[in-house]
């Protein structure tokens, strides 16, 4: 049951005076949950848990933390029903949505729990001394990961689960030894609250210190803001906007002692489809990134929303039959009345730049909070000439620009701000002509598609799912996978450190049976 409350080290809170409810973008009007949001001094003891927990929690074995995660994993399964109608109503997508997406969360907290449980995500590494060695002896020194401290976590607007509550952050965070504190999503808090009524049980059962998670509401930006500058947080997750990720990292930044933001924020995917795949497969493709472009509604971090292209008649034949198909498919409503507004905005703005031609814009009337999608085109020097144009739509809407050679389309590639996805679409050999343009096209992105679309993220360990600024504060790190869980951690060398004292993934004879790197070799 989801009763609109704070929780706090996994005991509701209620001190607040300010309300607000969440929304329901099909039926356009509240729903009949009322959430209550954070105080200042509710804050200030989610944190003071957060750290008491640290002290307990960071301590507990691979194998105990393998068994919370799992739990979490079983209480958000048992929730069913109610957690996929709640879900629908606070977003306007498909129960199929809703019940993919859970799927997938629970697939990360497992799969962090066999992280954890097996244990060498820790990169134990030994370099036993010499004492006789000479001219100066070597010490013996130890080093492996250790988790940082209280993470906050922000609830990603598009995500309410896979990227919320009991997300990838919360999951690789916990997995670490890492307390959360998740600043609840506004736009899906009653979804959010019953995640964390989950993790409360998960807690409980598996006799964890209540610390180790706090779930707080608001809709502004104050509650978020002050955890980050928070003086006991030690890390943050987010994904979101350009906007909201640099000011959370430069808040980070200006604290006495600045703390990593690992912010996943904007990008436009650029697709590049090379001469041949054009002429031999361009019905296919067309009708392939129709779909791609309008799948939720274009609300996915990596929509397509640049494809670039030589000019020739091969494309003008492939917008034409991409403009066809995406006209053909029903629009779709967005996450909310906020997101829409933004997105028709935007959209609005980019067909106003000079030298832009619509060559598909809905034009039907649709109900409210659904989307209208659009395909413009642009040549590629009124593209390098105008910043605006590289920016992002979030929604169904891309851009095709056409390059008139292949020195002008790797300048187009190498001017574009860092991104999440970078995708060409070849035939056969052909790629092997565009060394160039491949070479700048990895440099600008986090991951590189051959003959695919960049919508769908794999959740494995070879999925990187960040890139260059702004698509995330830090390209050395995914959002992503199991090697996530690197964001939360730190390295600590133990010098002539008696065996005895030293922790267990370091002692001499292994008794964890963990992989390690032992004088330059693994074993």
């Amino acid at each position: 049951m989801i009763s609109g409350k704070n929780i706090i080290a996994c005991e509701q809170s209620a001190n607040g005076s300010n309300t607000y409810r969440t929304f329901d973008p099909l039926l356009n009007m509240d729903n009949e949950w009322q959430f209550i949001e954070a105080t200042d001094s509710e804050i200030d003891l989610a944190v003071e848990k957060a750290v008491q927990a640290f002290e307990t929690y960071s301590k507990k074995s691979g194998s105990e933390r393998g068994v919370f995660l799992n739990q979490i994993a079983d209480e958000i399964e048992a929730l069913g029903d109610e957690l996929i109608a709640a879900y629908c109503k606070e977003t306007g997508l498909a129960e199929g949505r809703a019940k993919n997406e859970r799927g997938r969360t629970v697939g990360q907290l497992r799969m962090f729990a066999k992280l954890v449980v097996e244990g060498s995500w820790v990169q134990a590494t030994i370099d036993n001394g010499q004492p006789e060695r000479q001219p100066m002896a070597k010490p013996d020194l130890r080093k492996m990961l250790f988790p940082i401290g209280p993470i906050v976590v922000f609830g990603a607007s598009n995500f309410p689960l896979a990227y919320s509550t009991a997300g990838g952050d919360t999951a690789s965070a916990l997995a670490s030894g890492c307390p959360v504190i998740v600043k609840s999503h506004p736009m899906h808090a009653g979804t959010g609250e019953l995640v964390a009524s989950a993790i409360v049980k998960a807690v409980s059962k598996t006799g964890m210190p209540k610390g180790v998670f706090s779930n707080l509401n608001s809709t502004g930006h104050e509650v978020g803001q002050k955890l980050v500058e928070h003086p006991k947080v030690k890390g943050v997750g987010f994904t979101g906007s350009i906007k909201g990720g640099r000011a959370l990292y430069d808040i980070a930044a200006k604290r006495d002692e600045p703390i990593p933001v690992f912010a996943e924020m904007g990008s436009i995917n650029p697709v590049v489809f090379l001469p041949r795949a054009l002429a031999e497969k361009k019905k296919e493709w067309a009708k392939t990134y129709a779909g791609s472009i309008t799948l939720g509604t274009g609300q996915f971090c990596t929509n397509p929303g640049l494809m670039l292209a030589l000019a020739s008649d091969d494309l003008d034949e492939f917008i034409a039959l991409l403009s066809k198909e995406i006209l053909d498919i029903a629009p779709m409503c967005m996450l909310n009345p906020g997101i829409k507004n933004n997105y028709a905005t935007n959209k609005g703005k980019m067909m106003q730049q000079q030298g832009l031609t619509v060559v598909a814009d809905y034009s039907q009337e649709v109900k409210t909070n659904f989307a209208q999608q659009a395909v413009t085109k642009v040549s590629g020097a009124e593209f390098l000439e105008n910043s605006t144009l590289h920016q992002e739509v979030f929604g169904p809407f891309s851009m095709i620009v056409a390059c008139k050679d292949v020195h002008e389309l790797t300048l187009v590639i190498s001017t574009l701000e860092g991104q999440l996805t970078g995708t060409v679409v070849s035939v056969q050999n052909e790629i092997k002509d565009y060394e160039k343009v491949v070479t700048a096209l990895q440099s600008r992105v986090g991951r590189l598609i051959f003959n695919g679309v960049p919508t769908g993220v794999q959740v494995c360990a070879a999925m990187m799912h960040g890139g260059p600024y702004p698509a995330s504060t830090d390209n050395r790190f995914t959002a992503v996978g199991i090697h996530s869980i690197n964001r939360w951690v730190r390295p600590v060398s133990f010098q002539d450190w008696p065996n005895e004292l030293l922790p267990n993934e370091l002692k001499k004879e292994n008794p964890l049976g963990i992989k390690r790197n032992v004088d330059g070799n693994w074993m």
